[in-house]
């Protein structure tokens, strides 16, 4: 029986290094680093002068997929490759791990999702770091709990991905439409995404409004404006740009009975309505209902928690791979499933393709039309074109 799982990592750019170092370190309980792959001479000169010398270093992923070094691979390229990689390391038998976002299409995804539907007995996961951030965790239980009653609105305002030109500059693939498949919508932003169908569950119809490099040199989108809607009618919101050098991170939950309010992803405040707001709504008249706001009846509208939960984003990233070692040494349940990574990906095409089309759309999404209108912006981009 296996006592450790061997990872190989694809991939050893800045996010593909890190699990490597964490991994070499021994930071993983029940896993090992096996493997390592970059077609880039240059991080494989990096593997062999900072990672022990028993890892077998690679500059092809299939000879690595079958070196039988490892038992399971962490996807860590650029987007579109990671349905590829995650669909051929699992026809090898191998378990997976995908960093975010699971793709740059539902298609794409969808297909990832049938492989590894088709062989159950192997470990598929997405690399959601937040979902081990504790006030996240926290703030998922008091929603699973009831503490403010069904959701009627949610509205995130997350617009502290600051981003300068250089950062644009500093590889070919970044911020282009056939490099990485978009901007702030596939590159900073799926970690929300995902959060916010995590929390709150997927929307049923999306009309969103994006701006295409509005204040950077780029073709692809840096602000996005989003309106929402659930199956139940409840309605949200989703900004977030990457030129707010100021920026804001709230998160506002809205419920029957109360609502949660997270600030800059550290910050929790709950409060709970002493009464639901349907009973307030038939009880009081105008008077009454500005003498209980402004307090002056002796009785509180609702009572309020606070806590904080400073964010440790190394360690979140560690816990997930724990816990993707933990599921396939002692079959413990994924805190985030490979399956659920097209979720964050369908919101975000049909942000895109909202606005492409002018009008609200619905979700699930349309692939082929998204697809199709993906490939008119490539091309438009090889032409040079905006």
């Amino acid at each position: 029986m296996m006592n450790q799982v061997r990872l190989g990592v694809i991939g050893i750019g800045s996010m593909g290094s890190s699990h490597s170092g964490w991994l070499a370190d021994g930071r993983v309980a029940g896993a090992c680093l096996g493997a390592v792959c970059d077609i880039d001479e240059a991080r494989r000169t990096w593997a062999r002068e900072n990672l022990p010398p028993g890892v077998k270093i690679y500059d092809n992923y299939p000879e690595m997929l079958e070196g039988g070094e490892v038992d399971g691979v962490i996807i860590a390229v650029p987007h579109y490759l990671h349905p590829e990689m995650a669909i051929a390391a699992l026809e090898r038998g191998l378990h997976v791990m995908v960093e975010k976002p699971a793709g740059v299409y539902v298609n794409q995804i969808r297909e990832m999702n049938r492989a590894a539907e088709e062989r159950p007995e192997l470990v598929f996961g997405m690399m959601f770091n937040q979902r081990m951030n504790p006030l996240y965790q926290k703030v998922k239980q008091i929603l699973e709990e009831g503490t403010i009653g069904g959701i009627r609105r949610v509205s995130w305002i997350i617009t502290s991905w600051w981003r300068t030109q250089k950062y644009y500059d500093s590889s070919p693939w970044r911020a282009t439409w056939a490099g990485e498949g978009g901007g702030v919508l596939v590159n900073q932003a799926p970690h929300q995404l995902d959060l916010l169908q995590w929390l709150c569950g997927m929307p049923v119809t999306m009309e969103a409004h994006l701006k295409y490099g509005s204040h950077r040199d780029i073709r692809v989108e840096d602000d996005v404006t989003a309106y929402f809607e659930y199956a139940n009618g409840a309605s949200g919101t989703f900004v977030t740009c990457t030129h707010d050098a100021l920026g804001t991170d709230r998160l506002e939950i809205h419920g029957d009975n109360g609502k949660i309010i997270i600030t800059d992803s550290r910050t929790v405040t709950v409060r709970r309505l002493n009464k639901p707001e349907s009973v307030l709504n038939r009880e009081l008249d105008f008077r009454q209902m500005l003498a209980l706001v402004k307090g002056q009846t002796g009785e509180k509208l609702y009572t309020e928690e606070c806590f904080e939960c400073p964010e440790n984003w190394d360690q979140q990233h560690i816990d997930v791979l724990i816990n993707f070692a933990d599921a396939i040494l002692k079959g413990e349940k994924l805190i985030a499933p490979g399956a659920e990574g097209i979720n964050a990906v369908e919101i975000a095409n049909a942000m895109f393709l909202s606005d492409w089309l002018g009008k609200a759309v619905k979700i699930p999404v349309d692939g082929d039309l998204f697809y199709e209108k993906l490939q008119e912006r490539v091309k438009e981009e090889q032409e040079g074109r905006r």
